[in-house]
Formats: C-alpha cells, sequence, structure tokens
C-alpha cells in the first residue's frame, strides 16, 4: 500500500495506519521540525518537500491531508478561500484528481456552511463532523471528508485525570497566581480562557490545543490546588492528541506544542483507517 500525505505535519496519518501494510509513504512538508520528527519515528518515510513543488509519484491508493486551515477557522480572520494558505485545498484537490486514489481522506477545522459546501462540491462527499473528546481528554470538533466508510467511534470515557503527569516540570508554572492572571492575558478581542482545575479533573476534558502554548499563551492550561497556573507538559499534550508519549521529544518543547497543536487526533484517523482494503 503506498500513501500519499499532504501537508502531512508530524505524520499522525502513518501512525494512525497501525498495522496496515505500507509500501511507500510519501510526505509533502516544509516544516523543518515536522520533518525532524517525522524522520525520527518513520525513517522510511519519502519527504517531497513543498506540496507545490513536485510531480506526483505513481501507484499511490490514499491520498491524505489537513491543508492549512487559517483562511476557514472561525478562530481567524475568515479570509476563506482569498487566503492563499486556504487556496492549497485547491491544490490538494488537483492532486487527488490527478492520481485518482481509491481513498482519500480530508481533515479541517469547522467553519462556514458556505465554505464547507465548495470543499463538499469539490470531492464529491459531505464532512463527517467528530469531536476527539470521544477517544480523547481533549475537546476538538473537526470535519472529515472521506471515502472510507467509518463508523464514528463511541465515547471512551477519557479524561484529564487520565492524560495528567504525576510530576509535571515546574517550569511549566505561570509565576503569578490567581485568577485574575487570565484576564491580563486577554488579547485580540478574546476574553474566554479555558482552564481545568484539578479537583475537576475526573470528569473534565481540555479545550482544543492549539500552537498558542508554543508563544506562551495559556490557551490550555491547569490550576492546581494551590491556585498555581501552569501549561501542559508536552507528554501531556502528546496524550490529548493520542500520540505515544515522548513522540516529539526529539525538538524544543516550542516546537512540540506547535507541531502537535497543528496535528491530528491519532485515534480519530485510526477509526477512520479501519476500513481500509487494498487488494
Amino acid at each position: 500500500m503506498n500513501i500519499l500525505a499532504l501537508f502531512d505535519g508530524i505524520s499522525a496519518g502513518q501512525l494512525a495506519l497501525g498495522n496496515h501494510v505500507i509500501d511507500k509513504y510519501y510526505a509533502s512538508e516544509i516544516d523543518e521540525y515536522a520533518i525532524k520528527v517525522t524522520q525520527n519515528n518513520f525513517p522510511k518515510t519519502i519527504q517531497l518537500g513543498n506540496v507545490e513543488d513536485w510531480y506526483f509519484p505513481e501507484g499511490i491508493d490514499i491520498v491524505i491531508g489537513g491543508s492549512p486551515c487559517q483562511g476557514f477557522s472561525f478562530a481567524g480572520k475568515q479570509l476563506n478561500f482569498d487566503d492563499p494558505r486556504s487556496k492549497l485545498f485547491f491544490t490538494f484537490c488537483n492532486i487527488l484528481e490527478d492520481i485518482a486514489p481509491k481513498y482519500f481522506l480530508l481533515e479541517n477545522v469547522v467553519m462556514k456552511q458556505e465554505f464547507q459546501d465548495i470543499i463538499s462540491e469539490r470531492l464529491g462527499v459531505k464532512p463527517i463532523k467528530i469531536n476527539s473528546a470521544l477517544v480523547s481528554a481533549q475537546n476538538r470538533n473537526r470535519l472529515y471528508w472521506t471515502n472510507i466508510p467509518f463508523d464514528i467511534p463511541e465515547d471512551r470515557n477519557i479524561y484529564l485525570k487520565d492524560i495528567l503527569l504525576d510530576n509535571p516540570d515546574p517550569k511549566l508554572n505561570h509565576t503569578e497566581k490567581g485568577l485574575d492572571y487570565m484576564d491580563r492575558q486577554v488579547s485580540g478581542g478574546r476574553t474566554h480562557w479555558d482552564f481545568g482545575h484539578h479537583s475537576d479533573c475526573a470528569k473534565s476534558k481540555s479545550a482544543c490545543l492549539t500552537t498558542s502554548l508554543a508563544k506562551g499563551v495559556p490557551h490550555n492550561v491547569l490550576i492546581d490546588p494551590n491556585e498555581t497556573i501552569r501549561k501542559f507538559d508536552p507528554v501531556e499534550a502528546e496524550r490529548l492528541q493520542t500520540f505515544p508519549d515522548n513522540y516529539t521529544d526529539c525538538v524544543s518543547n516550542t516546537q512540540r506544542y506547535k507541531a502537535l497543536g497543528n496535528s491530528w487526533t491519532v485515534d480519530i484517523i485510526k477509526e477512520i483507517f479501519k476500513n481500509v482494503r487494498i487488494d
């Protein structure tokens, strides 16, 4: 089975394929740190570079990708298809049409219905909305366009208590204490922050993991019993995305947070791939 992963990131798709026999896995990615993580875990990955600069390999069975979402996201500027990053969706489509694989998968953020309809019309399928909270301790709603038949996974009842480290790095603590700290961090019109108390972790989920952790913005934080605010440890962030512990430890913490925030939730993709059959 030959896979072409566009905008591959840290190869969540390759990890999700698990027991499927992979003959060749081609990855298109330009972030040097994401590539380093992929090659550290899957050294046989064939890196192709920029999605717009190479010729298509032959004999591809599955094309997968999560094109950059900044132009679609409700959290972004809503530039939709005028954003050059969102135009890469059409690059995905052109490659998909040229290769004509048996299967395809496109993941993206929840977006305005008009944008969603354009994507659905081009791909010929409607998306399925899935919250990663079904398989992890993270609330992360995403849309999946695919011709692979699959069932939405049942709720595994995984909560923050199941993924938190007993002894996280104290360097992750913010020096200031108290909830007023959160108010002083509000910027860009954002007025809501998601956090959880350790005492509430029995039935708590984290907010959607984002790259903001890499920038020091406390979008995903915890407050311990002493009201000390801290970021998630990188291993905890990996667990929120259902990666193995230390999957990303070959790069700096900053790059780990960034890569994980940009990535797929592995166990959701595993569920989608369960019914892949290549003769």
